[in-house]
Order: structure tokens, then C-alpha cells, then sequence
């Protein structure tokens, strides 16, 4: 899949088959995350593969809209060292997690950010030690023939800004004219 393609194609999955990730597909999923770039290239990140369907549905306990994740067949858990990279480990954490949405999207996964999470209780079920912040959570999986009501809702609704809305040229007050 061509990558704007996949980008337009990428969205919230809430409801997974429960069919296994095939590792060839989790590891180029991996791999994207280990590509990306970093501030003074410090790969300030960790990410956790989390497949047991125990430790699945304790995270899922852990945010109000995290509730799926016992059903998604992967949990990836983004984690950034703030001693490495004390201003960046965000940012750069955040960006490899987007690259594995977006090459998740090409294997033909489903995937959703999920930053709905207790970060002590997730340290706690997965030992994380304390230099490590939680940025994000990422089910993983295939999406489910059956969309769940929340993403029904939300689709009814869902309405993306124009570009004029969203960019400007030199000064902020400038909007940007597409063609």
C-alpha cells in the first residue's frame, strides 16, 4: 500500500478478530517504530509487545477508554527515557508510535492510539522502571467485521477541517489557499 493511501485509510479500530499478528507483519510494524527519527538521533524509546490476554485485560482496566484492549491481539506499549533525552523523549517516542500506525495500516492491521491509561498501574503490570514515562498505547490488530457503536457514533459526526482551516502561510492570519 502506497503510504498517503495508507494514511487516508488509517482509523480507530475498537473491536478486533481475535486472529494472531503474524510476527512477520508485528516485526516490519517494529521496525517502523526503530526508524524514525530522533533529537541528536538519542532513540529515547522502549516498547513493551504485549500479547498475553491477562496482562491485555488488566490494561484494560486501567483508562476509561481503554476498554478494548483485552480484545486487540497486540497491545504495544510506548515508552520514553527521560534521562536520555529530557526535553525530546515525547515527541520522539510519539513519532516512532505514529510510524507503526502508519506501517500497521499497510500490513493491513487495525490499530488504535490509546492515550486513556493509569501510568503507575501499567508500570507496575509490566515492570517499567521509573527513567521510562508511558506516552501511549497501541492496539493492534485485525479489525472486526463488526464496528462497535462508539466508532458508529463518531463516523455520523466525524468531519475533517478543510486545509484553510488548518494552515497558514508566513503569518498566522494568513490562511493557506488550496487548489
Amino acid at each position: 500500500m502506497e503510504v498517503f493511501e495508507a494514511i487516508k485509510k488509517r482509523r480507530s479500530i475498537r473491536s478486533y478478530k481475535s486472529d494472531a499478528v503474524p510476527k512477520e507483519k508485528l516485526e516490519r510494524v517494529l521496525q517502523a517504530a526503530r526508524l524514525a527519527p530522533s533529537a541528536a538521533d538519542r532513540e529515547p524509546w522502549h516498547f513493551i509487545v504485549v500479547t498475553d490476554q491477562q496482562k491485555r485485560k488488566q490494561l484494560s482496566r486501567g483508562g476509561r477508554f481503554a476498554w478494548f484492549l483485552s480484545e486487540s491481539p497486540v497491545v504495544i506499549v510506548g515508552c520514553g527515557n527521560r534521562k536520555v533525552s529530557p526535553k525530546w523523549y515525547t515527541v520522539d517516542t510519539a513519532i516512532a508510535m505514529q510510524n507503526m500506525v502508519i506501517a500497521a495500516t499497510g500490513e493491513g492491521l487495525g490499530t488504535c492510539w490509546i492515550g486513556s491509561f493509569n501510568q503507575q498501574q501499567v508500570k507496575q503490570i509490566l515492570s517499567i522502571p521509573d527513567e521510562y514515562v508511558i506516552i501511549s498505547l497501541l492496539a493492534i490488530g485485525y479489525a472486526s467485521d463488526e464496528e462497535d457503536l462508539p466508532s458508529k457514533a463518531l463516523r455520523l459526526v466525524e468531519r475533517k477541517k478543510r486545509l484553510e482551516e488548518i494552515v497558514s502561510v508566513e503569518k498566522f492570519e494568513y490562511p493557506y489557499v488550496s487548489q
